[in-house]
């Protein structure tokens, strides 16, 4: 009988790893993790196969060195070339105009940082070295919306014409404290301007009215809008801000309704479409198109456009989106520049007719101990990309293919 019993219990031990066995060969269901299931879905790759995977490398400048006399300079434009010759244009205030804050400002000291600012070029060629050229766009007239300060600027070029975009304050009396400290606060509201000229060295004319505006006070824009930049598509002009809306926690608010829809988003980045330069620029009823913002920057690439988020759920991130608006994050991690202006080759030609070239330096700038400007250097070009892709799709053919012989360099480190 004990004989019996040890039979049987090995029988149905032995009948339960059948029975498992057969359950795990026709078990169909597709288990997945979360993280395996995000790399599956998602846009991004790994390292090796990711054509945005790069390192910013920062290197120091030439010839605008801050020192004695010689005051901030920040926010750089894109950068383009001309006859061999590179431009960008900056915010640069009075010289030695002290920081006062708005409470204490007049009309020879500022309130913050970026008040009593004009817009400023240097030219360079090579891109180390710097000269700077002088002023070139002043501040408006008293009485127009960019009377008391111009600033944070960025080129388009169209046609053998140029267009400088940039922030604009009218008064003082738009300078708001946020309390934090003295000099804490904002010009609220604010505007975008534009000045045209034939050449990048000008002469510039302002247009008589700005060309952006904060929304209503209900809306994600409703305070101030920031840091315009440019890109172009399909014939039509996406400049790209930045802004956040109207919320009873932060000292810096105009008049007006409070935000509740979009009180969860400290601030984000939205973009305006126009069919001509000048505008009219009609804001997409998609924004904001970017979670975060603050110092970023965008660039055309292959037929979309790239952005960095230095701030926001996605910081320190390089996004990309094929049609301005639908952006996704490629490539995460990265120490990207603050406030920065790329070199784009090519200048500002239109992705649909010419894939966009991608980047491989800029410049940035940084706030400690000082404002001050340096050089970045990385490899996201689209010769770069286009080998990465290439290795890419030999992995992809290779899991997709029963017939596919192995490639010894689809494991090689390039």
């Amino acid at each position: 009988m004990q004989i019996f019993k040890s039979h049987l219990f090995s029988f149905i031990i032995f009948l339960g790893i059948c029975i498992s066995a057969i359950a795990q060969t026709t078990d169909t269901k597709n288990y997945e993790s979360a993280s395996y299931k995000r790399f599956r879905e998602s846009k991004i790759h790994y390292e090796k196969y990711n054509e945005f995977n790069t390192q910013f490398k920062f290197v120091k400048l030439e010839g605008l060195e801050f020192g004695a006399g010689n005051p901030e300079r920040y926010y750089p434009s894109n950068i383009i070339k001309v006859d061999n010759k590179y431009y960008m244009w900056y915010s640069k205030p009075n010289t030695n105009a002290k920081v006062v804050g708005p409470n204490e400002a007049s009309d020879s000291s500022r309130a913050f940082h970026w008040d009593l600012c004009e817009v400023w070029y240097a030219t360079s060629t090579d891109g180390y070295k710097w000269e700077e050229q002088g002023i070139a766009i002043h501040r408006g007239p008293k009485g127009r919306y960019d009377h008391r300060s111009v600033f944070n600027p960025d080129i388009l070029v169209v046609n053998g014409k140029y267009y400088l975009c940039y922030q604009a304050a009218e008064s003082i009396k738009d300078a708001r404290w946020a309390k934090s400290f003295p000099t804490a606060g904002d010009f609220v509201p604010n505007t975008i301007g534009m000045s045209v000229a034939d050449s990048p060295t000008g002469p510039w004319k302002a247009l008589n009215k700005p060309i952006l505006k904060p929304g209503p006070e209900h809306a994600w824009d409703g305070e101030v809008i920031h840091e315009p930049t440019f890109f172009v598509k399909g014939g039509q002009y996406f400049l790209y801000y930045k802004s956040n809306g109207r919320l009873p926690w932060k000292p810096n608010i105009s008049p007006g309704k409070f935000n509740k829809k979009h009180a969860d988003i400290p601030l984000a980045t939205g973009v305006a479409i126009a069919n001509r330069p000048e505008g009219p620029y009609i804001k997409s009823k998609y924004n904001p198109v970017l979670m975060g913002g603050h110092g970023s920057m965008v660039w055309p690439y292959r037929n979309g456009v790239c952005a960095t988020l230095p701030e926001g759920p996605e910081r320190n991130s390089i996004l990309f989106s094929e049609d301005g608006v639908n952006f996704h994050p490629v490539i995460q991690g990265l120490t990207v520049p603050m406030g920065g202006g790329c070199y784009r080759p090519g200048n500002y030609t239109d992705v649909n007719e010419q894939p966009g070239q991608g980047i491989t330096w800029g410049i940035s700038h940084l706030l400690y101990p000082h404002y001050h400007f340096v050089r970045f250097e990385c490899n996201l070009s689209l010769e770069h990309g286009n080998k990465v892709k290439k290795d890419h799709q030999m992995i992809k053919d290779y899991m997709n293919n029963n017939g596919y012989d192995y490639n010894p360099s689809l494991g090689v480190n390039k």
